[in-house]
């Protein structure tokens, strides 16, 4: 009969992994998430085993499997694309530590516990049970030391209590708020990671919040706190602050949808400007964009994801109440690309209804949309790829050599097909050939 904890399969590669290592005389528990999720009815995404084995034993042990090593202690085997950390005790003296020394290292009550593959038991020293029936995210011990050992616990907790719509323990809490500005001493990329899990939960807003209120989101992104409390005009019943908290929990949870949403305004207190009474905003959405990079930059994303995030948010305005012409369209969509168009209306979509003054009608960008999908459906030529001529024939036709040039010339060309795509044809190009 298959092993379970909880009613949840233990996987066959988990059990092969902690046997083989009993069998050599080490210990082996599986502990962590694996075991919260169970008790929790998740489905478990990650299996961790704890062990006295150190790492180099570990790697002896199992030669026969690929593996690494990401993080200080921990092995990391791979199966089948599958991975399984295998992490020596924690404790000042590892070989002789023990799986309850382990625990009294780990972050949370409720992660602070152990599945015993022997006695087929859960090891439970720290009433994290409890602390899941009570919902609620307490550190292990002294949350203090807790929080030293690993400042990103700080976040971690703010995320927990988000994702399972849990409290935070008082005295936890209290310890976050006096420590929030430790969170500097993380690098930048976990940081980044566990921000975007906390931007992406069901209700993000809840965790942005906790985040400012104890200080750690003015070490993270001070740009967004500008503005705070910060009025608009009669279009916006909310600060610029609180607008894009609105504007968040209303778009998907799609990571990149997330972020433009996040940065949409963010440059709003640094254009804004009082005219005949009332305050505008020009030019915020290119001046957001710029902001939004520097950031992205800073935290280290991914150029990929900095050049899509930057072009929703400098084209967030763009105007769909007009009767636009499928000429216009296309130029949008060679402008943001058919993969992010979609992106660019649901981010619209959510900035109306966050304006706060109740129900709005999004009849116009149903009618837009229904455009886009007309013409995204006829596949216009929008990259100088889907040009019927390539750079071999301009160089051949005018005699030039390879070089920037050529690119120019295809994106003439291309400027001219979106205008006109009948265009789009070898001869009628090669004849344009001769215009330019």
């Amino acid at each position: 009969m298959q092993e379970t904890i909880h009613k949840t399969t233990i996987p066959d590669k988990v059990l092969e992994i902690s046997n083989k290592l009993i069998a050599e005389g080490c210990s082996a528990f599986i502990v962590g998430g694996a075991v919260r999720d169970s008790l929790l009815g998740f489905d478990v995404k990650d299996w961790d085993i704890a062990t006295n084995a150190s790492p180099e034993r570990i790697k002896k042990l199992f030669y026969y499997m690929t593996s690494f090593n990401l993080k200080h202690g921990t092995v990391t085997l791979v199966s089948r694309g599958d991975h399984f950390e295998v992490t020596t005790f924690r404790g000042k003296d590892s070989s002789a530590a023990s799986i309850e020394e382990d625990l009294s290292h780990r972050d949370f009550r409720l992660n602070a516990m152990a599945y015993d593959i022997i006695g087929k038991i859960i090891v439970d020293p720290f009433n994290g049970q409890k602390d899941i029936r009570k919902k609620i995210i307490r550190a292990v011990g002294d949350p203090s030391a807790r929080f030293q050992e690993d400042p990103l616990r700080m976040m971690r907790a703010i995320r927990f209590s988000l994702e399972l719509g849990y409290k935070i323990d008082p005295v936890t809490l209290k310890s976050v708020t006096l420590m929030g500005a430790d969170i500097e001493k993380v690098s930048i990329e976990r940081i980044r990671d566990e921000f975007l899990k906390i931007l992406t939960a069901k209700k993000p807003s809840i965790g942005l919040n906790l985040l400012r209120k104890v200080g750690i989101l003015e070490k993270i992104i001070p740009e967004l706190l500008e503005g705070y409390r910060k009025r608009q005009n009669d279009y916006h019943k909310y600060s610029i602050y609180r607008h894009i908290m609105e504007t968040i929990d209303f778009v998907d949870s799609d990571p990149i949808l997330r972020l433009s949403a996040l940065f949409h305004d963010i440059a709003k207190p640094r254009v804004r400007k009082k005219i005949e009474g009332k305050w505008n905003f020009y030019d915020h959405a290119s001046s957001s964009a710029g902001l939004a990079k520097d950031i992205m930059v800073r935290m280290r994303f991914s150029n990929e994801w900095i050049t899509i995030v930057t072009g929703l948010v400098l084209n967030h305005m763009f105007d769909y109440k007009r009767a636009l012409s499928d000429r216009a369209i296309r130029r949008l969509l060679k402008k943001v690309g058919i993969d992010n168009i979609y992106r660019l209306i649901s981010l619209r979509r959510a900035d109306n209804m966050a304006h706060g003054w109740g129900e709005v009608s999004g009849e116009e960008l149903d009618v837009f949309k229904e455009k886009i999908d007309a013409l995204v459906e006829k596949c216009p030529p929008l990259n100088t790829s889907d040009l019927k001529i390539n750079g071999n024939d301009i160089i051949n036709k005018r005699n030039i050599k390879p070089g920037p040039k050529v690119g120019r010339i295809l994106q003439n060309l291309l400027e001219a097909v979106i205008e006109d795509p009948e265009l789009n044809e070898r001869d009628k190009l090669m004849e344009k050939l001769d215009e330019l």
